[in-house]
Formats: structure tokens, sequence, C-alpha cells
């Protein structure tokens, strides 16, 4: 998986205190990339954008 192009953007759900921390790079031709932001060379999770469209809609909002 060639992520060389991935333009990664921190949550708007993340928080400021160095814990869940999410970065999404959407911006790949069909795929969405997930990673852990305090781990940027560390594993990253790869949704086709149908799967990754569920999971946004299906997770809860947070308030």
């Amino acid at each position: 998986m060639d992520l060389t192009g991935a333009r990664w953007r921190k949550s708007t759900r993340s928080n400021g205190s160095g814990g869940a921390c999410v970065e999404v790079a959407d911006n790949l031709s069909g795929l969405v990339a997930v990673r852990d932001s305090k781990d940027p060379a560390g594993p990253v999770l790869a949704f086709g954008p149908a799967a990754w469209r569920a999971f946004v809609a299906d997770a809860p909002e947070r308030r």
C-alpha cells in the first residue's frame, strides 16, 4: 500500500491531552487510511470508501 501522497488530518474528535488521537487520509484513490497520530510510523488501517462510509455512519456520536 503506497501512502506517499497521503494528506493526514487529525480528527476533530481527538482530544488535546495526548489520548485518542486519530488521523485520517481520505485523498487517496479508492482508499481511506487511518492511523494513530502519536505513532505516525506505526500501523495503518485501510478501508475502501464504502466501508469507511459505513463505519462513520455507525460510529456513535460523542458529545
